[in-house]
């Protein structure tokens, strides 16, 4: 049998001194390299460093800043009235929610017994007032024709008595009648004369008299006829009708129920005109005016408006603020409609500016870490106009200049950064 050669195998142990060469020769040279890196850039200042994929950078440019605030808001009908009961009564709903009305149609009915029953009084009264009216006039006719009758048997008896005085005047120059009968006849023309003005005037009087009383009785009438005209309107206001022409809203009341005087009923949307209400944080308000331009955003469609009111009042630490634009027939708008929206408060040309980001917060606006090759150095800046993208840019910078807009809080205000 062949022996194999195991026997002649001698176990060698291994040095450790060639284990170890290469880690060390590799070490050294990383060692050998930093030290080149950091001797190049003055590695008595660098004390950070920063991975550039954990930054933000953006390079300052001269152009125009545009001042605006980045809003939301919904698309609300310009004109849609609430329609309130004219009094209290059961209302009776004809309109259901999402039906188009016409100006004018009859949307919903009120029975109040109370008015109706107070119109047919006030008839009835003025019906009577009227009869008064009329009797007061034939009254007026009567007394008038006694007065006239008066007056005329005065002038018959002031012609009689005229005539035996110039009787008298021709026996008496013929003493054919005594002194006594003469003087009587004198004085019964001198009493006729009397009673025929004392008549003239009564008829006058008479006359003025029963003109006053009748226009009396008819300024009742007028004011009773005012009476009714107005519950006559108010009777007709009970049938509720569309003060615009569009669609019926919301029900803001239920079908044959109990309400009260301007209690709302119902509400009418205008659909030929619509706005946009944007809620404005409040910390913004002092800047807002009416006529500011405002970019409304409906996907991909893009208009400009105008502010047209601004509430003078804050609520849940926002500021509404309605926006007029011309309809567009591109747009389907609906009511409650969801929009983007930017006002625009001013613009400034020519202005040195740099894109925001979180450097300004972390820096309080003071301060910036400027590139220069892969070392990020600590600048002292004056910031001025901001908008929703942009930072005018005041002293500190020049164009082109690449600054860190990232947050510069890891850096530890630290003189020299690398950013490797």
């Amino acid at each position: 049998m062949i022996q194999d050669t195991s026997g002649q195998d001698t176990v060698v142990q291994p040095n450790m001194g060639k284990k170890l060469k290469w880690p060390l020769v590799a070490g050294a040279v990383v060692v050998l390299i930093s030290g080149l890196v950091w001797s190049s850039v003055g590695g008595s200042q660098v004390s950070e460093s920063i991975k550039r994929s954990e930054l933000r950078f953006a390079t300052l440019e001269q152009g125009t800043l545009t001042r605006d605030i980045a809003t939301s808001g919904k698309i609300v009908a310009a004109n849609a009235p609430i329609l309130y009961s004219t009094d209290q009564g059961t209302v009776t709903l004809l309109a259901k929610p999402g039906d188009r009305v016409e100006f004018g149609d009859v949307v919903a009915t009120i029975e109040s017994h109370k008015l109706t029953n107070s119109l047919k009084q006030q008839e009835a009264l003025l019906e009577g007032m009227q009869s008064s009216l009329e009797r007061a006039r034939l009254d007026a006719r009567r007394a008038q024709l006694k007065a006239q009758q008066t007056l005329d048997m005065a002038k018959v008896d002031l012609a009689a008595a005229d005539r035996e005085s110039r009787r008298g005047d021709e026996l008496i120059q013929n003493k054919l009648i005594s002194k006594i009968d003469f003087e009587k006849g004198k004085d019964d023309l001198y009493k006729a004369k009397l009673l025929s003005a004392h008549a003239l005037q009564e008829a006058d009087l008479m006359r003025d008299t029963l003109t006053f009383e009748v226009k009396n009785k008819v300024s009742e009438v007028n004011r009773q006829k005012l009476v009714v005209s107005e519950l006559e309107r108010q009777v007709a206001a009970l049938s509720v009708k569309a003060p615009v022409g569009g669609i019926i809203g919301n029900w803001l009341t239920e079908q044959k129920a109990r309400i009260g005087q301007s209690q709302p009923i119902l509400t009418v949307v205008d659909l030929s005109a619509f706005e946009a209400e944007l809620a404005v944080p409040e910390s913004y308000a002092d800047e807002l005016g009416l006529g500011m331009d405002v970019e409304l955003r409906f996907g991909d469609l893009t208009l400009i408006g105008q502010l047209s009111s601004i509430s003078p009042e804050v609520r849940n630490r926002e500021v509404t603020a309605r926006v007029r634009f011309e309809q567009d027939d591109r747009l389907k708008l609906r009511q409650n409609q969801r929009l983007a929206a930017r006002v625009l408060l001013e613009n400034r040309p020519n202005v040195l500016m740099v894109q925001r980001g979180a450097f300004v917060s972390t820096g309080g606006g003071q301060e910036v870490y400027a590139m220069n090759g892969d070392i990020a150095e600590q600048k002292n800046i004056q910031l001025g106009a901001r908008s929703m993208s942009h930072i005018e840019v005041l002293q500190g910078g020049k164009i082109g200049d690449v600054w860190v807009i990232s947050s510069i809080q890891d850096f530890n205000k630290a003189p020299q950064v690398l950013v490797r």
